[in-house]
């Protein structure tokens, strides 16, 4: 490879990746947290539109003409990105690999304005100039603007072959759950706390349940409805201060500022004489200024430790 086109690569990759990091450093810094957050808008969705417009927007003319290198070229600093924040540990592997699909679908969108800018637009050095600046602008405006939390829920069932008895003996306790038991792929993935086990003080209204999960992490829940062998409703309180730090990304962690967890309801429904169908929900609460797209994967998580904990409750029950 040539000098110049060496040159023309590292301008291509290079800049748009220090922006990101630089912007991501500005927007972490915790004094300025009333002017500027990660978790806002005007960082999730300007710094990979802006990645993506300087990529294409430095690339030589012939390149920025393709439809493909505009789509696909704004990716290779976003990995980067990715790759440096995870390694120096400014960000957790959740919370990027949760936000990836959009940081992608924006560098796009902003490769395709880059192209523009590069081949029609007669003012675009002014416009890309300018444009690295949009957050800044933005996110003390958007700081006016309050969040609104949401709330939502996640429902899942099982059919059980067994007994109301031994199915409801399962639910209200919960023994210690081995590792090779744990299907819950998702949040294995996303390397969250694994169900440990669920000890009940006793059985009925008022009961103080506490479901132990991995590294630290401990759900309380205070029994408010109880009805024995058919329902039972628990609020549920996770306290971040018990959690580790090292436990969960500060952006998803349970209780914190962004999701919260608020009560869970269990339901057993009787199909036939030899099977019941166990139903499991739980309500769940987000502030954040995206919660259309955070609701989706809270959704998934929550479904996803609910159904694991459901599976394991089946086995035991049809197993006695």
């Amino acid at each position: 490879m040539d000098r110049q086109k060496l040159t023309t690569l590292l301008k291509v990759i290079a800049i748009p990746t220090l922006y990101a990091i630089s912007l991501r450093i500005f927007f972490g810094v915790t004094t300025w947290k009333e002017l500027c957050s990660v978790m806002s808008a005007s960082f999730i969705f300007c710094l990979p539109t802006i990645v993506g417009a300087l990529t294409v927007y430095f690339l030589p003319v012939d390149k920025a003409r393709k439809s493909a290198y505009r789509i696909l070229m704004p990716w290779i600093p976003i990995f980067i990105f990715f790759i440096i924040t995870l390694g120096l540990k400014i960000e957790g592997w959740a919370c990027w690999l949760m936000v990836l699909p959009l940081f992608l679908i924006a560098a796009s969108i902003g490769g395709l304005i880059g192209g523009y800018l590069k081949l029609k637009n007669r003012y675009n050095k002014t416009y890309i100039s300018l444009l690295p600046l949009l957050p800044l602008f933005m996110s003390p405006i958007e700081h006016m603007i309050d969040s609104i939390p949401g709330s939502y829920e996640a429902y899942t069932y099982i059919d059980i072959h067994a007994s109301p008895e031994k199915i409801w003996k399962n639910v209200t306790r919960v023994k210690e759950i081995k590792e090779e038991q744990d299907k819950g792929w998702l949040t294995r993935t996303l390397g969250f706390p694994r169900p440990v086990k669920a000890e009940l003080n006793y059985e009925g209204k008022g009961a103080y349940r506490k479901a132990i999960f991995t590294n630290g992490l401990v759900f309380h829940e205070t029994v408010s409805e109880y009805v024995d062998k058919k329902k039972m409703i628990f609020s549920i309180k996770a306290y971040p201060h018990e959690i580790p730090s090292t436990t969960m990304d500060e952006h998803v962690v349970i209780g914190g500022q962004y999701f919260d967890v608020l009560n869970g309801t269990y339901e057993l429904e009787k199909l036939n004489k030899t099977t019941s169908r166990l139903h499991l929900y739980s309500h769940f609460k987000l502030t954040t200024k995206f919660n259309f797209y955070a609701s989706w994967w809270a959704k998934w998580i929550m479904k996803d430790i609910q159904y694991n904990i459901l599976q394991v409750e089946k086995q035991r029950a049809e197993s006695e």
